[in-house]
């Protein structure tokens, strides 16, 4: 048996929940609910965490893998703090690793599983990989789609999403949570023929 990380990407506080920034939170509290696991935040980890298993079955059901659920306590730019600590503690190496977070290149509606890369960009997986010390890990980019007009990219992604995508949004967010287990259970080329588009 092995334990996975899975570290969804957001900004803590109330000002911040059902942003675009914050649909890494919203990917671990989904996880977390399919597991019926609950966050806590141990001392030093600057986190909160829950701790679970993932099998074929799913998240939740034994016997399987170790699986720890985070969302960092710092803010975004700031993330790998968090992450490399927990990597540390639970003896995690990068390539189980799994880091959940928004994409503005990709349209809302678009998901993308991979390994590696760099950071373009992103504050919060470029702080990953300076506290990993590698850029080997996985990431599931959520697509928020870029603003229009002369909407800066740092303020758009820090709105919240429209009434009007509720429910668009939870299909989405559980799409992904999907695309996180299937990664774990079947691995990244089946993620990417099921989820990638």
């Amino acid at each position: 048996m092995s334990t996975w990380l899975l570290a969804g990407l957001g900004n803590p506080g109330p000002e911040y929940e059902r942003t675009r920034h914050n649909v890494g939170f919203m990917i671990a509290d989904e996880l977390a609910r399919r597991a019926r696991a609950s966050f806590s935040a141990p001392r030093g980890m600057r986190a909160s965490v829950a701790e679970t298993v993932i099998s074929a079955a799913g998240v939740g059901v034994p016997p399987g893998d170790k699986l720890v659920l985070t969302k960092p306590r710092t803010f975004m730019n700031e993330s790998g703090q968090a992450v490399g600590k927990l990597a540390s503690f639970f003896k995690v190496p990068p390539d189980h690793v799994i880091i959940a977070h928004d994409e503005i290149d990709l349209e809302f509606g678009q998901l993308r599983a991979k390994f590696g890369g760099g950071d373009n960009g992103h504050n919060g997986l470029k702080s990953v990989r300076a506290h990993l010390r590698t850029g080997d890990f996985y990431r599931v980019r959520f697509g928020v789609g870029r603003p229009t007009g002369h909407h800066a990219a740092a303020g758009y992604v820090l709105d919240r999403f429209p009434a009007s995508m509720r429910e668009d949004l939870a299909v989405e967010v559980q799409r992904a949570a999907d695309a996180c287990e299937t990664l774990m259970t079947e691995g990244l080329p089946a993620t990417q023929n099921k989820f990638n588009s």
